[in-house]
């Protein structure tokens, strides 16, 4: 098997995609399933990566992250020819995914396709609702010759469904919980930060409005003082909306740390003792999980495959979406019950620990054969109908 994958982001980015996709590579070399990643180039790439080809970019308008490719068809179909995949993978409706489904039709190979983010919901926050038929008339086209279409959860399936999307699977999301761990609670980081005996709230993501950031900055500002006394923010993340959340949120005990990676980031979870993610836009939500690692229960919208990971009163507490109030409340009812708290801190770690990337990237690998033996069957009756 020989996997060519093309997407608008990847590692050394940090997003849910470019780590998902960084993890996948990493799987496929310890199976010695041969590939080849076909992304934008980036200004954060300071090394090499093997069997990477990269092209010259620029941002895309709704997601920074996601880089649009200027790439030459010609010279990327020569790479395939030379490399001779087996199957093609699209992960985003971007540059790149499109020329990956134009080589795919037009070499005759396999195709699946993973949907990895709600840009509908984007128009919601940008202000450009009005493109929304466009945005689903094209993603349709765009995925219409997938075999596969892979989603990260019921919720994100069920949505693709209500639009007409057919061939539809689970690819559901890990989280390495060494990296992760509640091992990594480290005193000297809360001393060096005056923590003490304050909890830590935490939010870790994008600063852009598809978070509903304007949700997380009141329920900082709007909280009772009895709670605001005895809780510290940390804020970690950037993007367009950090200047702006710095000083809304000015005079008050927030830390903004920016991007974090590596041990920096898993030290910051398990130094943290609540998560507190008001985004409904999320078709996983990969921070919650890497939350759950480090043992933090999670308070999150009642939209998005985030419902999908906490349960409600058992690991966490789910909010009403862009209520800050509720959010509030969730947030009282268990920094005032240590017992509960420690309990939701216990069930978090137990659901991590249940949701190996090994056991995930497995069953995609079953899906991929699956896809290739269809295909080739495909091909052996035509021949036979022809004679």
């Amino acid at each position: 098997m020989r996997i060519a994958l093309f997407s608008d982001t990847y590692h050394p980015q940090v997003n849910g995609v470019a780590k998902t996709l960084k993890r996948l590579t990493d799987y496929f070399e310890k199976r010695g399933i041969e590939y080849k990643v076909f992304v934008p180039e980036t200004d954060d790439r300071k090394e090499q990566y093997p069997n990477v080809h990269s092209f010259t970019s620029f941002p895309f308008i709704f997601y920074p992250e996601c880089r649009t490719a200027i790439a030459n068809p010609h010279t990327i179909e020569k790479q395939l020819k030379e490399f001779s995949p087996t199957l093609i993978h699209v992960t985003t409706p971007l540059t790149m995914g499109l020329i990956g489904v134009r080589c795919a039709k037009k070499m005759n190979i396999p195709l699946v396709a993973s949907y990895h983010t709600h840009f509908d919901f984007y128009l919601d926050y940008y202000k450009m609702t009005w493109l929304s038929p466009l945005l689903w008339k094209y993603m349709k086209w765009f995925h219409s010759t997938a075999r596969r279409i892979f989603v990260p959860s019921t919720d994100t399936k069920e949505h693709l469904e209500s639009k007409g999307f057919e061939h539809l699977s689970i690819w559901s999301r890990g989280v390495d919980c060494e990296m992760f761990s509640p091992s990594k609670r480290s005193k000297g980081m809360r001393d060096a930060s005056q923590l003490h005996d304050k909890l830590t709230l935490l939010y870790v993501g994008r600063l852009a409005p598809e978070k509903d950031l304007d949700t997380l900055t009141k329920i900082i500002k709007l909280m009772p003082q009895a709670v605001k006394d005895r809780v510290q923010w940390t804020i970690v993340g950037d993007g367009p909306l950090k200047k702006e959340m710095e000083s809304d949120l000015h005079g008050e005990n927030v830390l903004f740390t920016g991007y974090l990676n590596g041990e920096d980031l898993a030290d910051t979870y398990a130094s943290s003792d609540l998560f507190v993610f008001p985004s409904a836009s999320e078709t996983f939500g990969n921070v919650v999980l890497e939350a759950f690692a480090s043992g933090l229960p999670a308070i999150v919208a009642d939209k998005g495959g985030v419902t999908t990971i906490v349960e409600d009163g058992i690991n966490g507490r789910i909010a009403k979406a862009h209520h800050y109030q509720s959010f509030i409340e969730a947030i009282k009812g268990i920094t005032e019950n240590e017992e509960l708290h420690q309990s939701m801190s216990r069930q978090a770690r137990e659901k991590a620990e249940h949701l190996s990337w090994d056991s995930i990237f497995k069953k995609l690998e079953f899906e991929y054969r699956e896809v290739q033996s269809l295909a080739i069957e495909e091909v052996a009756g035509k021949r036979v109908s022809s004679l």
